[in-house]
């Protein structure tokens, strides 16, 4: 299949011009006129993968995470990923990059964490449009409430965590949450505007954990374990659309957070 076709199945789904203006998004490496044997989904692009990528026979890496945010014709790209640039290169790998143009998808990546949880009447938290059909993160509610306690417990079964950072507990009934999958501290005051009860990212700083002030419960769970889910999600979506395209999602280990 030419990756062209790929590309526009991706692109119906989540355009490029949905993205945010920093990001890099689309073909990064290779030719859309390539004849596309096997993919292969990751959330983010490592010596690993590529292997693993090489193995498997594929010459297509989509990646949830670009190689790079910069634009590369104005700032100098640093070794790392010049590296996998090249690698990708010489092992004739093409290289396609989903990120906030899925991010801003009504049923992207913060939307598929709420599902996880099984939140009931899922909307954008923070829409860019008029029709409120676009925009970053989500916001819906809990079918049984519980106790902020219970709800962190609930949190590490669900998305499978051996740690999770917060605020101070407010002692009161979890039932609004809010989500923001990826870095999410910019949402702490969407998220109490809508008087949400809790906020779920990741990439908080030392002081974002005073801006709650008593008003709402904000919790950490990581970046990478904020955005995994994703992977399923784009190869769903391919398996709908093109049911006999041979695509898989990396085995390899991409997380570059390790816990003692």
């Amino acid at each position: 299949m030419l990756l062209s076709k790929i590309i526009k199945i991706l692109e119906d789904w989540c355009p490029t011009s949905d993205a945010e203006d920093f990001d890099n998004v689309g073909l990064l490496v290779g030719d859309q006129k390539s004849e596309i044997n096997k993919a292969i989904i990751t959330l983010d692009i490592t010596d690993d993968v590529i292997d693993e990528c090489t193995n498997y026979k594929a010459n297509l890496i989509i990646s949830f995470h670009p190689l790079f945010i910069i634009d590369p014709k104005t700032e100098i790209i640093d070794k790392r990923v010049n590296d996998l640039i090249i690698k990708c290169l010489n092992n004739n790998i093409n290289v396609y990059c989903i990120h906030t143009n899925l991010d801003n998808n009504k049923n992207g990546t913060s939307y598929q964490l709420g599902k996880i949880l099984e939140l009931k009447n899922q909307k954008i938290l923070l829409s860019n449009d008029d029709d409120g059909l676009k925009g970053m993160g989500s916001i819906g509610f809990m079918g049984q409430p519980m106790n902020d306690y219970n709800f962190l417990n609930f949190l590490k079964e669900k998305f499978k965590l051996n740690y999770l950072r917060h605020s101070n507990l407010l002692n009161k009934k979890i039932k609004k949450v809010a989500l923001v999958a990826g870095s999410g501290s910019f949402a702490i005051e969407n998220a109490i505007s809508e008087k949400a009860d809790c906020l779920i990212s990741s990439d908080y700083k030392y002081h974002d954990f005073f801006k709650p002030n008593k008003r709402i419960l904000i919790i950490d769970i990581g970046h990478y374990e904020s955005e995994r889910h994703i992977k399923d999600t784009i190869l769903n979506h391919l398996k709908e659309k093109i049911p006999k395209f041979a695509c898989i999602i990396a085995k390899s280990k991409t997380n570059p957070v390790n816990y003692f």
